[in-house]
């Protein structure tokens, strides 16, 4: 069983490493091993640990991605096994059906997708085309993301291929800090639904909101397709990769940066800022009421 301050130094060798602004690592670094000098987490257990870590990282260096984590569920400490975190998110969304959680028709011929998670692009396109057939012939559609927690870039760029006519959008760029390499995303080619390029579409926010629910939102926003309702989102734009430290701890690196092609940044410590404020719980009958012209 590993010592907290080894699970610390580790977890900090894995931050060097990787975290896609290098120049803040010797902050970081600093600034934990300080504390950890000063017995700040003596005797924490786990859970504990993560949170007071967590805390400390996040005064140091304000990035909501840059994280402790417990899990209860054990994670593989084999490196054959190490990819990111990737198996176990894949596995997680095949079990919450890739993400999405009820479609409706409501009443005026308004289609509704209640979407909890951003799936990976490949696995979770059936799902995604399943759900924009239900609501094709819909004449207005509510995009509920206020309880997004996350998901991934490719993912995010599928749902909003949606929304446009073709595949001549260039949605966003992806610097990787591993590569040094910038990745453009482009709206998809080839979809397994109808686009739903000419209809209004209002994208629902809270404050739970957030990562890859963030990505759809100020995505959609930035290139005036959709009106966000609700609240401001949290704010975490860095794509991340999770590295088991323990069984139960895992440590999040963010490892590359958004570049939103109209706005030339991203969402990242400031939210998506809602387009119709409202709180969360009356997003859904404010998007309404804006459809129906009452």
């Amino acid at each position: 069983m590993l010592s907290n301050e080894k699970i610390i130094g580790q977890a900090l060798d894995r931050i060097e490493a990787g975290y896609v602004f290098p120049e803040k690592v010797a902050d970081i670094d600093a600034a934990i091993r300080s504390r950890l000098t000063a017995g700040d987490y003596d005797n924490l257990d786990g859970p504990a640990l993560c949170e007071t870590v967590t805390a400390h990282l996040q005064q140091v260096c304000p990035d909501k991605h840059l994280r402790l984590l417990w899990t209860d569920l054990p994670q593989s400490l084999d490196p054959a096994d190490e990819d990111g975190g990737r198996a176990a998110f894949r596995a997680l969304l095949r079990a919450e059906n890739q993400g999405i959680r009820r479609v409706e028709h409501l009443d005026g011929n308004v289609g509704l997708i209640d979407v909890r998670r951003i799936a990976y692009a490949d696995e979770g396109a059936g799902a995604i085309g399943a759900a924009m057939q239900l609501v094709a012939l819909s004449s207005a559609l509510i995009l509920d993301l206020r309880a997004c927690t996350g998901g991934t870039p490719e993912g995010a760029a599928m749902w909003c291929s949606y929304f446009f006519r073709d595949d001549q959008v260039h949605l966003n760029d992806f610097y990787e800090r591993s590569t040094g390499a910038t990745r453009q995303f482009w709206t998809a080619a080839y979809l397994p639904a109808p686009r739903y390029a000419d209809r209004p579409v209002h994208v629902l926010t809270s404050a739970t909101t957030f990562s890859g629910g963030e990505d759809v939102a100020y995505t959609l926003q930035a290139h005036g397709r959709a009106v966000v309702v609700g609240e401001t989102t949290r704010g975490g734009a860095h794509p991340t990769a999770r590295h088991p430290v323990t069984e139960h701890i895992l440590v999040t690196v963010p490892t590359a940066r958004t570049i939103n092609s109209v706005t030339g940044t991203n969402w990242e410590g400031v939210g998506v800022v809602p387009d119709v404020p409202v709180p969360a719980d009356q997003a859904l009958d404010t998007a309404l009421k804006a459809i129906s012209g009452a």
